[in-house]
């Protein structure tokens, strides 16, 4: 290949890499709005703002979406908005403190509290047994303990 040849490759080489970089779409609007969205791949459990998939299959186009929007003027709730109309409450990242996600947010304090009781009741319950129990029969232990010290004397003759 001639000196022309190579350079038209590397060239096109060159804009093919610049093509497939999205660090123009990581804009701290695309970030901010991208971090209340849940990214729906199905791979990650992240924001579409911190997915680390390469060329995500939501995310990607997600943040191009945004970026578009973001240009076109539309205001952060309006964009999230958007997603919520098109995926329902599953594109937040984090569920509304509202309706029956309100429960997500209090079961796992309520759950907790109930544990708390529920030690706290075999602890009290279990406590008032041994009590009981070693007072009740203290005739059963001198028994054993007339026997071993039958048993000692035997084995010192």
């Amino acid at each position: 290949m001639s000196r022309f040849g190579n350079s038209v490759v590397l060239l096109l080489v060159a804009v093919l890499a610049l093509a497939q970089s999205s660090s123009e779409l990581m804009t701290p609007d695309v970030v901010r709005i991208g971090s209340h969205l849940a990214c729906l791949c199905g791979a990650c459990n992240n924001t579409v703002a911190n997915c680390p998939m390469l060329e995500c299959h939501y995310a990607r186009p997600a943040k191009e979406k945004i970026y578009r929007m973001v240009a076109e003027g539309r205001t952060d709730e309006e964009i999230i908005q958007s997603f919520v109309d098109e995926h329902g409450l599953q594109a937040l990242a984090v569920p509304p403190k509202e309706g029956f996600n309100l429960l997500g947010w209090v079961m796992p304090f309520a759950a907790i509290a109930f544990g708390l009781l529920v030690i706290w009741w075999f602890v009290r319950r279990y406590q008032g047994v041994r009590v009981a129990a070693s007072g009740a029969d203290d005739e059963v232990f001198e028994r054993y303990r007339d026997r071993i010290e039958e048993d000692l004397s035997r084995l010192d003759s």
